[in-house]
């Protein structure tokens, strides 16, 4: 079974009814506000890594955390300092999974042209002059893997990590039993 490793998560969530990100960029330091190039306030925190988008319409997004647990302190700390500036955030905020990046490594060099037929070719997209990688449509869970040469494989679209586990061991067992996988 491949090792896997989330590299990041995107989630979101609604602190309040809306919010005043101009008063939000003054109070908090850390904030980024420059509503001429992007709508959104950027707050970024050190611990957890993660950067999140707040909007006037009270919604946000929260993305580089490498687990849930870290997502949700994330979310917490923000609420916090929203209280302490007078905003009336909700009391049990709704915490939704939109995405996890995660990298595995199969231990084997793939052969991507042989990859590709033995997949099928209506569940891949493959064109070595475009992009060094394949992709690799799975529709249970629902996520699309990134194959390259070297074995390395990027999965995206999973909204719970044992998704992420499901899927490659589903693309492991299938090349297997393709007889794709080399031993480098």
């Amino acid at each position: 079974m491949p090792e896997v490793i989330v590299e990041n998560i995107v989630a979101s969530t609604s602190f309040a009814d809306k919010l005043d990100l101009d008063v939000i960029a003054q109070s908090l330091e850390e904030a980024e506000y420059e509503p001429e190039q992007f709508p959104g306030l950027v707050y970024r925190l050190s611990e957890p890594k993660t950067a999140t988008l707040l909007f006037r319409s009270g919604k946000a997004n929260c993305t580089g955390a490498k687990n849930v647990e870290n997502v949700r302190k994330t979310v917490n700390i923000i609420a916090e300092k929203l209280r302490k500036l007078g905003v009336d955030v909700y009391k049990d905020l709704e915490i939704v999974i939109q995405n996890i990046v995660a990298i595995s490594d199969l231990g084997t060099e793939l052969n991507l042209n042989e990859v590709a037929m033995g997949l099928g070719l209506e569940n891949v997209e493959y064109e070595p002059e475009q992009f060094p990688g394949l992709v690799y449509r799975i529709k249970e869970p629902k996520v699309a893997m990134l194959l390259f040469g070297s074995g390395k494989i990027v999965c995206t679209g999973a909204r719970k990590t044992s998704d992420v586990s499901l899927a490659v061991d589903k693309l492991s067992a299938e090349l297997a039993s393709l007889d794709l996988i080399r031993k480098k």
